[in-house]
């Protein structure tokens, strides 16, 4: 995209919002750097130039924007889209890996070397693993300096900078002002009680909220997730600890709210937020798309911007999708509940009812199978899949999708079902279909688009975003994961 310079003009020009996060200008005469919806007069054609990330412009001399905030800005959607090197570098880099374990960790990761991790990520971003990791520690730093009133010392080795003194120097240079002078300008910038964070999550409207937060309250776990004063709460498993999260629709944003055990993890909590709830997707791409079939049209008028959930913790819902193998979702969230109570993590939580962690797979390798309510194929499944997950079985959001399914479809029980339901929520995989899936039969009868076979071919015409098609299938039925539960 920053490579098509008209393109690009143009987009600038007419401030669309659509392209924030796929590039970014930068203006030669001012050296600052803006998303192309920023609110100013656009500069000449001649003094802008395009970077394909934050971190591109800043290690090529621009700061970043004090208006329209361009490090802010939603994230681009090829990272979720795809299943490449580099698109499982950026969620790994997203997610805080770089910052916990290095590039090197990194690399190890993503089964390369840290020689060929480098070269292909900074041929694509203009920047390497290090640099974008920079970027977001700056950005996470702007976001503890506005939101707390933690001290400088403290912030900055919360942010992951190793010294004050280079926190203050990246800070200056990325946002030409002092974490002092960011203090100051942020008063009256929304803060929560002690030790809670108030966010705001950017998307690309349009965004339909119905089935997606319905959809995760629908099937959510009693302890880990609940809908409580029209936000969904759920805990999460972090690097450093654990966290908290309230979640509720706002017009152009998502509020967000979180508690959190090791400020450490805002990087990672923020990242696993806006992927459980697929916020940087461009909703006008897949919607022109599926509206292409005339079947499909009128759903994607009724509801534009439907996103489909995926998930905070890839084991978790590997688990709980093996739970709900032939049973009704509320015997799912049954299953899943005594697991929680029996093997999962206590935690506080006095502003809600949320009570535990999901059991992690090592704390699921002593289950006893005679203890759980259900036939003995299903143990057997459930137990294979936890004996591969405790051995290294990758489901996190730098997983290698095909690697995944291959993977899971060579365990006891698991269907074509399973695994794409796996591959949906748990890997994002936006192409992943449910063809036998009950919903999708009932929705193929009322659409006159025959059995699964017949389903299957007309999908290819919806590639690569069937995931997307499967979410207007599903509303054809009167469900409560199609609604937004009730405030």
């Amino acid at each position: 995209m920053h490579e098509d310079f008209e393109r690009c003009v143009r987009a600038v020009q007419a401030k669309d919002a659509r392209f924030d996060g796929w590039f970014y200008t930068a203006v030669l005469t001012t050296k600052i750097y803006c998303r192309p919806s920023c609110p100013v007069v656009p500069p000449k054609p001649r003094n802008m130039s395009f970077y394909p990330s934050a971190a591109a412009a800043q290690q090529a001399g621009f700061r970043a924007c004090k208006r329209c905030r361009p490090d802010a800005s939603p994230g681009s959607p090829l990272w979720n889209e795809r299943a490449d090197l580099v698109a499982r570098a950026m969620r790994l880099i997203a997610d805080g890996v770089v910052d916990t374990e290095g590039v090197r960790g990194l690399a190890a990761r993503l089964g390369y070397s840290v020689r060929q991790v480098e070269r292909q990520v900074f041929a694509e971003l203009g920047a390497g693993p290090l640099a974008l990791a920079r970027a977001q520690r700056a950005q996470t730093a702007r976001t503890l300096i506005e939101t707390t009133t933690l001290p400088m010392t403290e912030l900055a080795l919360a942010a992951g900078f190793g010294s004050i003194r280079t926190f203050n120097d990246t800070v200056r240079e990325v946002f030409a002002l002092s974490p002092t002078e960011l203090r100051s300008r942020a008063k009256g910038t929304p803060q929560a009680a002690a030790g809670a964070l108030v966010l705001r999550l950017p998307y690309r409207k349009p965004l339909c909220p119905d089935n997606l937060f319905g959809h995760l309250v629908a099937t959510g776990v009693p302890g880990v997730e609940e809908w409580r004063d029209g936000a969904y709460r759920r805990t999460l498993r972090l690097p450093h600890g654990h966290g908290v999260v309230a979640l509720r629709p706002e017009d152009g944003h998502i509020a967000c709210r979180l508690t959190l055990a090791d400020l450490r993890d805002l990087p990672a909590a923020t990242s696993r937020c806006r992927r459980l709830l697929d916020l940087d997707a461009d909703p006008v791409v897949v919607d022109d798309q599926l509206a292409t079939d005339p079947l499909l049209a009128p759903l994607v008028a009724a509801a534009p911007g439907r996103r489909f959930p995926r998930t905070a913790d890839g084991a978790e819902f590997a688990v709980r999708a093996v739970l709900g193998q032939q049973v009704s979702t509320a015997a799912a969230r049954t299953h899943a509940a005594r697991l929680v109570v029996a093997h999962g993590e206590p935690v506080d939580d006095p502003e809600g009812g949320l009570t535990h962690l999901f059991p992690s797979p090592e704390a699921l390798a002593s289950l006893d199978p005679e203890t759980l309510a259900m036939p003995r194929s299903r143990r057997r499944t459930l137990l294979g899949l936890v004996s591969a997950l405790a051995d290294g079985l990758d489901l996190s959001a730098g997983s290698d999708w095909e690697a995944a399914r291959a993977a899971l479809g060579a365990l006891p029980g698991f269907g074509p079902w399973t695994v794409e339901s796996i591959a949906m929520r748990a890997l994002g995989d936006p192409d992943a279909f449910l063809p036998t899936d009950l919903g999708i039969k009932y929705a193929a009868e009322m659409l006159g688009l025959g059995g699964p076979a017949a389903v299957v071919a007309r999908s290819a015409a919806w590639r690569p975003w069937r995931a997307y098609a499967t979410q207007h299938l599903w509303a054809t039925g009167d469900h409560a994961i199609n609604r937004m539960p009730a405030a």
